[in-house]
């Protein structure tokens, strides 16, 4: 199959698949992109996230996830909710208001892939779900998908930043997309001024030491630092005040994908229901999804933390 034929057979796939976006870029050394991780991790911008320091020519290099890599495939896919919470309730991110991404994503992937090498060819290659050494955002860019705005997520100019990545890297040539070269984020600030720990920083840079879903989330220490307390905002489980005040996200239109459907108690929980929580419950209630991370003694930790 010739690689026009192949890659739109691929971006079919995909909306078939649920994806609401696809680009494809060539597999490349990311140069820019090494340096700016290296400066980031010397400043120390990754807290205890000890393992942003794992694997660096991995997460730089695609060739080094998958021997004679030609082609990255980045996949977008919509989780901005029908309904959001309240806003005087415990704040939980919208990502994590349905079912665990991860799982959902990885399945839709691995159809992809499957389909691929049954209708093109034996290709090799490897999917990617926030769960690897993977530079998605770039890729994004690199394939035509948004520009990465001042808050260091991924914009895209039809329906703004609420979206799960995906990445398939495969020894497969293919038609390349235009990256995305402009940055529509121009004189905006709203991210910045909004941020309640000033976790971001002027050029793109994001201090994760000091984000909201560093510590509700990443941070497994017992005990918050007594430093941040009253900086969090209600935010229980990750924080999405970046997102929120971003001028692109009134593009945002509600997910059609079933599983990130909000579960009722992320609705309707109030301050009193997640204080009477146990642990039996927090495992029936949110054993699909991705506030697990997090485990029991984090929540608990975290609603002690912002009362």
């Amino acid at each position: 199959m010739q690689a026009a034929s192949a890659s739109n057979f691929i971006k079919k796939t995909t909306r078939e698949l649920g994806f609401d976006f696809c680009g494809i870029a060539r597999a490349c050394f990311l140069e820019e992109d090494a340096r700016r991780l290296d400066t980031w991790l010397n400043k120390g911008m990754h807290g205890q996230m000890h393992y942003m320091q794992n694997h660096f020519e991995l997460r730089v290099d695609p060739t080094k996830l998958v021997p004679g890599a030609r082609s990255v495939i980045t996949l977008l896919m919509n989780y901005y909710p029908e309904v959001v919470q309240p806003g005087d309730a415990l704040q939980v991110a919208k990502y994590a208001y349905g079912n665990d991404y991860h799982e959902l994503i990885r399945d839709k992937l691995k159809t992809l892939f499957k389909k691929i090498k049954e209708n093109i060819g034996d290709v090799n290659g490897r999917g990617f779900v926030d769960s690897a050494p993977v530079l998605e955002r770039t890729w994004a860019q690199h394939a035509g998908l948004g520009w990465i705005g001042k808050n260091g997520n991924l914009i895209n100019k039809q329906q703004g930043s609420f979206f799960f990545i995906a990445t398939l890297i495969v020894d497969l040539d293919l038609e390349y997309d235009d990256p995305f070269v402009k940055d529509y984020c121009g004189t905006c600030t709203r991210c910045i001024d909004h941020c309640p720990t000033e976790a971001i920083l002027p050029d793109k840079v994001i201090d994760g030491s000091k984000c909201i879903s560093y510590f509700t989330i990443e941070l497994k220490d017992a005990l918050l630092p007594g430093n941040m307390k009253g900086q969090f905002d209600q935010w229980l489980f990750g924080c999405d005040v970046c997102q929120d005040v971003c001028p692109w996200n009134r593009f945002s239109k509600p997910t059609t994908e079933a599983g990130f459907k909000p579960l009722p108690e992320i609705l309707e929980y109030t301050k009193d229901d997640w204080e009477a929580l146990t642990e039996e419950q927090f495992s029936i209630i949110f054993k699909d999804s991705a506030i697990k991370r997090t485990k029991y003694a984090g929540i608990k930790r975290n609603l002690r933390f912002i009362q």
